[in-house]
């Protein structure tokens, strides 16, 4: 019976077949080649393929092929996992993002809505005001009366700044005078003659005075309130 080395069927043929051809060269009066001695001791310390038997050959051959597929399928395994995660973590980022835009955007709306709203208050607060026209001349008034005129003529929302202005500058006194600048009326115009852009009876009628007030005021600060901010950090304005 030949013996197959498990390591290397092709050699261990190889080397039986050369020394079969030695044997035979004998026989024929050749050259002795290696003797069957020496043949043994090269393949003394290899396991053979014959010397297990047919049923263990067979489990060997399947449990390595197990071994492979099992290698196999938990390196597919991982790899699925690993893409699954990787997948999973995009997505994520996606989400955020898109909560994200919509919270902005959402705010971005609400803020456009809200000043939407002050705008369209101020607008009907402004359109609801009386010119200085509208006010029939009189020889006097009281500071009730020029009072109320600036409410009727002044936006609602500003009329707080514009009256504490005027409080500061006149106590509501359309005659008032500054002796020593010169500063005329309301609002202390300086020359007070600046009024005549208004009208003509800028020195008698408060209601024209106050129309100049507001023009300045808004002309020059955007807003009574933006003139009272100003006057309070430098009591002037």
């Amino acid at each position: 019976m030949s013996r197959i080395s498990v390591r290397g069927f092709a050699v261990a043929s190889a080397t039986a077949v050369t020394t079969v051809g030695a044997v035979v060269g004998v026989a024929a009066g050749g050259t002795p080649a290696a003797d069957d001695n020496n043949f043994e001791a090269a393949a003394a310390d290899t396991t053979l393929l014959a010397d297990i038997p047919a049923g263990q050959q067979a489990a060997v051959q399947t449990a390595s092929l197990t071994q492979q597929a099992d290698a196999q399928a938990s390196a597919a395994d991982a790899a699925a996992k690993k893409s699954a995660e990787e997948s999973a973590r995009i997505q994520a980022a996606k989400d955020a993002k898109s909560k994200k835009q919509a919270a902005e955007d959402r705010a971005e709306a609400e803020r456009k809505a809200e000043q939407k709203k002050k705008d369209d208050a101020e607008r009907a607060s402004r359109s609801s005001v009386r010119d200085a026209s509208s006010f029939s001349a009189q020889g006097s008034y009281s500071v009730a009366e020029v009072q109320a005129m600036a409410r009727q003529m002044v936006p609602a929302d500003q009329f707080q700044c514009f009256s504490n202005i005027v409080n500061h500058e006149s106590t509501w006194n359309y005659r008032a005078t500054n002796p020593s600048s010169g500063a005329y009326g309301l609002m202390q115009a300086l020359p007070g003659s600046k009024m005549s852009s208004a009208g003509a009876d800028w020195q008698t009628n408060p209601a024209t005075q106050i129309k100049w007030g507001l023009s300045y005021m808004d002309g020059r600060y955007g807003s009574p309130c933006g003139a009272w901010s100003f006057w309070q950090a430098n009591n002037w304005y």
